[in-house]
């Protein structure tokens, strides 16, 4: 698609977005009294009961998840150090900082634990209901038996992913003893594929980008009846998965102490790839605390397909590459170049705002996590630590906070780290390395002006 033909967007930010330069943007069309409708309420608390009632089946299949039942949830980490870091001229403000740590979900290891396990024990609970293993109101660790393995092998799960999808859905769905395919990228990272093909899964490489590997996944999915293609970019299973997350963020925010009303305003910054995941986070917040939340999602410069989405403002699918952009960054979780179908639309009235981020900055990020709070990620989740920075700082952010009335000295921050946890020890230190050596790279250069 030509430049030309996307006349809403404004000649400013293409500059910015073509040179990669960080930039917040502001989304004008952010509707304040946003309520989801009854059946997106309903689907989201069916997602909730759905977790509920499968977790003595997983506390069964994961070793990891009996301490909690098999309740898959991640803390609500006091970040003090990293708010000191970030922005220490705040310090002393009544705001609070959380990092909130799918980094370490259990068995996973990433946000996308939430959305993907919750779509394959849907699917094996669809399946055992119609083939008689099951009544609705049986236990379901009965689909962790022999029986049930067997009548989940004869179908297939799928899924096309640059990594921590494909991790979810492989671990979840081989575990229930599916035939399980993640199509992936040629690109994405080896040691992803690695621990994949150790669970028994089945990994297919495809030349190209994350959209190829979709796609390709998709269409060999629809040529059987028996297969179930997990679709990142389309699928309310997903998306409902995480939106039922939203209610343990309140739940810990409240044991916290922290009020989120119109005099003390909660922020959310979240990584964003398609956006599947983020904007179910989002979804569920407003659903909760409606007009007070404020989401913003961190996309790299390289790819950020949601803000060209949204500020496009285009009622058809918009690429990266129909501006110029390469889609090429290190935070590969986060190397998608058009935004999901189903969510954009969806966050023309929720979404309060995208930044995007470099590279670089995301190894600094990575290394200011590890300083401050001994935290360790992989890039992509150290895209959102400096949100409120821009908040705080940049024009456009203060005109945001002056446009909503909003009162930051009495705000809370919630920066929701992605992945990580299964990241090899040899890769991690890579990434610390690297770190280190930007910094060192950036003092020289300001010591030389």
């Amino acid at each position: 698609m030509p430049i030309m033909s996307l006349p809403h967007l404004p000649k400013l930010l293409l500059a910015r977005l073509q040179g990669k330069t960080p930039t917040l943007w502001i989304n004008d069309r952010l509707e304040q009294s946003f309520a989801p409708s009854g059946d997106s309420t309903d689907a989201i608390l069916d997602a909730q009961a759905r977790m509920h009632r499968f977790a003595p089946l997983l506390a069964d299949l994961f070793p990891e998840l009996a301490e909690t039942g098999g309740h898959i949830e991640s803390a609500l980490m006091p970040a003090d150090a990293l708010k000191r870091a970030v922005a220490p001229g705040g310090a002393d403000d009544a705001s609070a900082w959380f990092v909130k740590r799918d980094d370490a979900l259990p068995v996973a290891g990433s946000i996308k634990a939430r959305g993907g396990f919750h779509e394959v024990l849907a699917v094996a609970e669809r399946i055992a209901l119609e083939r008689g293993l099951i009544t609705a109101h049986d236990d379901r660790r009965v689909l962790g038996s022999p029986d049930a393995r067997a009548l989940f092998a004869q179908y297939t799960v799928a899924v096309g992913s640059t990594g921590n999808l494909g991790l979810s859905i492989g671990v979840m769905a081989a575990a229930l003893g599916f035939d399980t395919v993640v199509h992936m990228s040629d690109d994405a990272k080896a040691w992803k594929k690695t621990r994949l093909r150790q669970r028994g899964v089945r990994v297919v490489e495809h030349a190209g980008d994350y959209a190829k590997a979709v796609a390709a996944g998709r269409t060999q999915a629809l040529a059987s009846p028996r297969s179930h293609f997990v679709d990142d970019e389309q699928s309310p299973l997903l998306f409902h998965g995480y939106a039922a997350s939203a209610r343990h963020l309140a739940e810990q925010l409240a044991a916290a102490g922290r009020t989120v009303d119109a005099g003390h305003p909660l922020f959310v910054y979240l990584p964003c790839g398609v956006g599947g995941a983020p904007g179910g986070i989002t979804h569920g917040l407003k659903a909760i605390f409606g007009p007070h939340v404020h989401c913003f999602f961190a996309e790299p410069v390289a790819s950020p397909c949601m803000l060209v989405q949204l500020a496009s403002r285009s009622d058809s699918p918009v690429s990266v590459y129909d501006i110029g952009l390469d889609n090429k960054t290190d935070a590969d979780g986060l190397a998608v170049g058009e935004a999901s179908h189903l969510v954009a639309p969806l966050m023309v009235s929720q979404l309060s705002g995208v930044f995007t981020v470099t590279d670089d900055e995301l190894f600094l990020n990575l290394r200011m996590l590890k300083d401050t709070l001994d935290v360790l990620v992989e890039p992509s989740a150290a895209a959102g630590v400096r949100g409120p920075d821009w908040l705080v700082t940049s024009p456009e952010g203060q005109a945001y906070v002056r446009t909503h009335h909003l009162d930051m000295r009495e705000a809370t921050h919630v920066i929701w780290s992605t992945g990580g946890s299964l990241v090899p020890p040899e890769a991690v230190k890579g990434f610390l390395e690297h770190a280190d050596a930007l910094a060192r790279a950036t003092e020289r250069a300001g010591q030389a002006a």
